[in-house]
């Protein structure tokens, strides 16, 4: 695992050398990582990256070579100090694929604040883009109403982003990716066939639907929109059997050429073929399909950008720190706009008798009481610097399931709305 100390900002290093000489760095602190606000119209987020995000902890080492670029960054007696870095504190955290909603406390990192201050960028970075991510596919899977969805966006973000965004879209409930990269790093599963390019390459279009089914079997999927749709259908079919597995579309009207496919294939006898549909589709084009016969999306360029909202403005705020007589002191900012809430926190999801969710609760300063439906948000992820709350995309799929399961039906609509439930304050 390659080092993720310098995935930081130049000002954690000279904050930190600041503190160490005036006396406060190793001063206890709490910071935490939380939404002020949900994207606009959004009800709900989902958490993602928390996986990344404790490799990162783990990997968080000045190397050689990462103390060798820092010469004129930092003093040498900081530069001495960074080549011991470990991070000996503890971390708590929503779960992977949890919903989260405003002031949600995703994350409660406390350790030294030299030792927390430094994972603030590395954290934001993984959490705003994996959690975005997640958020969107978790509105596209609903909107699909269990329809399969496919993560095929790679080429549309850089090559990294690309990885990641496959592993979040997974953790949301997508089926598949076509990042290999994924595959390898994270076990989501891959899927794919064949682009325009490979029928182009033939000198007929039977041509190279005879060359995919040759090399990958009848199961797979024709892409049957590069010239003629009908006649392609009719050659699919022709070729293939009518076992073929699926045809592909990928322009124009998809809900009324899904229609008119769809009656052509039970027309020809083929009637287990599927389809499955394409082209810059998002929660609110897979929402208009709901009547039309589609039986899978495959999604890039909306997933990858967030539909429409890459980043969840999280932020990493200092919340309480270790007074004079070694007792915690709650600390906030007060701007208008930008306000934080003092305090460690704690969380958990108010519930009706029926498990139904009516509140994000979160305690300041001591635990919110359950009233006996409630349930406990924070689990324990880093205790003394080392990981303890790793958890499988498998689990963490589960957690998202169960997570949306109990919130309101509002959470569905595709509008856009207030968040579902409110979060309320209570505490210091």
């Amino acid at each position: 695992m390659s080092s993720a100390a310098l995935l930081t900002d130049h000002y954690e290093l000279t904050m930190v050398q600041a503190a160490r000489q005036a006396g406060t760095a190793e001063r206890r602190a709490v910071f935490e990582l939380f939404p002020r606000r949900l994207p606009e119209g959004r009800r709900y987020g989902v958490v993602a990256g928390v996986g990344r995000a404790l490799d990162a902890i783990e990997s968080f080492r000045f190397d050689a070579a990462a103390l060798t670029s820092l010469e004129g960054v930092v003093d040498p007696d900081m530069l001495e100090w960074l080549a011991s870095y470990r991070f000996s504190g503890d971390v708590w955290g929503y779960p992977e694929g949890e919903a989260y909603f405003p002031y949600s406390p995703l994350l409660v990192v406390e350790g030294t604040f030299a030792e927390a201050v430094l994972l603030e960028t590395v954290l934001l970075s993984i959490y705003n883009h994996d959690s975005a991510i997640a958020s969107a596919a978790s509105r596209m899977t609903l909107a699909a109403g269990g329809r399969p969805c496919i993560e095929m966006g790679s080429r549309r973000t850089h090559e990294e982003a690309a990885v990641a965004a496959a592993r979040a879209a997974y953790v949301a409930g997508f089926d598949a990716s076509s990042n290999l990269a994924a595959r390898a790093r994270y076990g989501v599963p891959t899927t794919g066939t064949a682009a325009h390019s490979f029928t182009l390459l033939h000198d007929a279009e039977a041509d190279a639907f005879r060359a995919q089914v040759q090399a990958l079997g009848v199961g797979t999927t024709l892409l049957v929109d590069t010239y003629d749709v009908p006649e392609a259908v009719r050659l699919a079919v022709e070729v293939a059997g009518t076992g073929l597995g699926a045809v592909r579309l990928d322009s124009g009207d998809l809900g009324e050429i899904a229609r008119e496919v769809r009656e052509q294939l039970d027309g020809l006898g083929a009637t287990g073929t599927r389809i499955v549909v394409t082209s810059d589709l998002d929660e609110h084009a897979i929402a208009a399909l709901a009547a039309a016969p589609v039986d899978a999306y495959g999604v890039g360029t909306q997933l990858v950008t967030g539909s429409g909202h890459p980043t969840c403005g999280f932020v990493y705020k200092l919340v309480a720190r270790e007074g004079e007589g070694g007792e915690l002191v709650s600390v906030a900012k007060k701007s208008s706009d930008k306000i934080s809430i003092g305090g460690r926190k704690y969380a958990l999801r108010r519930r009706s008798p029926d498990g139904t969710a009516e509140a994000e609760v979160v305690g300041i300063g001591e635990p919110p009481e359950d009233d006996g439906d409630d349930r406990s948000l924070l689990v324990p992820l880093v205790e003394a610097g080392e990981v303890v709350g790793r958890a499988t995309l498998e689990e963490a799929r589960t957690r998202h399931r169960a997570s949306l399961a109990e919130l309101p039906r509002a959470v569905t609509m595709m509008s856009a709305g207030e968040p579902v439930i409110p979060t309320l304050h209570v505490g210091a």
